[in-house]
């Protein structure tokens, strides 16, 4: 399986170009990783705010204060 176009390594190398696998694909990838890295923030900010609502809506509760208070 060729994943570069060269076909026989009997070549004058300085001649080829570029020999590394799945040529072409490099703005592809690019414009994956980024699509990726803006998702991972996206879902990253909805669960530390949900994480950050749910611990003040048990902070606020008087009991669990005054308990937090008699533990020292």
């Amino acid at each position: 399986m060729s994943t570069n176009g060269i076909t026989s390594w009997a070549v004058d190398l300085k001649d080829v170009g570029a020999i590394y696998p799945f040529q072409g694909t490099e703005v592809i990838l690019v414009i994956a990783g980024v699509a990726f890295w803006i998702l991972w923030h996206i879902v990253q900010m909805r669960q530390e705010g949900a994480d950050l609502r749910y611990d003040e809506q048990h902070a606020n509760k008087k009991q669990l204060i005054e308990q937090a208070i008699d533990e020292y």
